[in-house]
């Protein structure tokens, strides 16, 4: 896996692949290459005047199809139109902003980074041949689950932790749903992936000072963008890799550099913890997994 990069990429032709947050950022690095290396790519995003001139911009062939992950309309809207897919690629996000709420009052963090694509996910299960990938964060380490208080409706919020919480869900999330497809005998598989630090415009939307701060540390510190993709374009279209793995860069403290698989932190093999969120997340969603 050393220096893997996109260019080594296995022939997509013939593959589906939806990538949610496609229009700028990661998402738009990772459908372009996966565009470039023959897949189909469906471009997911909110804004589909921004997604499709994202998509202009790619090779090969490209779908652009309106997704709001905040609002659970939308979700099963896309969801119902979605052809039989080989991969899905849980990208979008959003870090750190103010207090906000989805359109089912979910906390905006947890409600787009989680819930929203909990719910796409078991509603598209059934269509996907080969792979989840979901895109986690180093920051997941800073993350608490509070099954009580999931939506921080009776905690003081707090931006960062409150990111944390949903990057740590994507990983309880991904490793729960590999559980489950063994134990259904699924050959699908399961990954997460985290990017390091690269600079992309999310880091553009706290709506503070840390704005301008890390607009600064985007130039000095962080990788592009271009690298911050590889693990996830790696889990992406590899073959043989374990169901349950993470991937993320190989340099130090899995800032910056090339692919490898990486472990994440203690909490998040927390099995009870796993559980508890995905019978939450059944139930604040509505959506059930076919294979429960």
């Amino acid at each position: 896996m050393a220096q893997w990069t996109a260019a080594d990429i296995p022939d997509q032709s013939g593959r589906t692949i939806v990538v949610t947050g496609a229009n700028s950022g990661l998402g738009a690095v990772v459908a372009t290459e996966l565009a470039r290396a023959g897949a189909k790519v469906i471009v997911a995003c909110r804004d589909t005047a921004k997604g499709q001139a994202a998509a202009d911009a790619m090779p090969g062939e490209t779908d652009v199809r309106p997704l709001d992950l905040a609002d659970l309309t939308s979700v099963r809207a896309f969801a119902a139109g979605l052809p039989a897919i080989d991969v899905l690629i849980n990208n979008a996000g959003v870090m750190a902003i103010p207090l906000g709420r989805t359109a089912e009052g979910f906390e905006l963090q947890i409600g787009t980074n989680h819930l929203g694509h909990f719910a796409l996910t078991g509603l598209v299960l059934d269509r996907v041949v080969d792979r989840v990938v979901t895109v986690s964060s180093g920051a997941h380490r800073m993350g608490r689950i509070d099954l009580a208080d999931l939506n921080w409706e009776r905690r003081r919020y707090q931006r960062w932790p409150a990111y944390g919480q949903s990057k740590l869900a994507n990983l309880l999330f991904t490793y729960e749903l590999q559980r489950r497809l063994d134990a259904a005998g699924s050959s699908r598989r399961a990954f997460a992936a985290h990017p390091g630090y690269a600079a992309t415009n999310l880091q553009s939307h706290t709506a503070s000072f840390q704005d301008r701060v890390m607009a600064v540390t985007n130039r000095i510190v962080a990788q592009s963008a271009a690298m911050g993709a590889l693990p996830t374009l790696y889990a992406a279209t590899q073959p043989g890799l374990p169901g349950g793995s993470f991937l993320g860069p190989d340099g130090f403290l899995e800032q910056r550099g090339y692919p490898k698989i990486v472990r994440s932190n203690g909490r998040s093999y927390d099995r009870t913890t796993a559980g508890g969120l995905w019978d939450l997340s059944e139930a604040l969603t509505g959506v059930t997994y076919p294979v429960d």
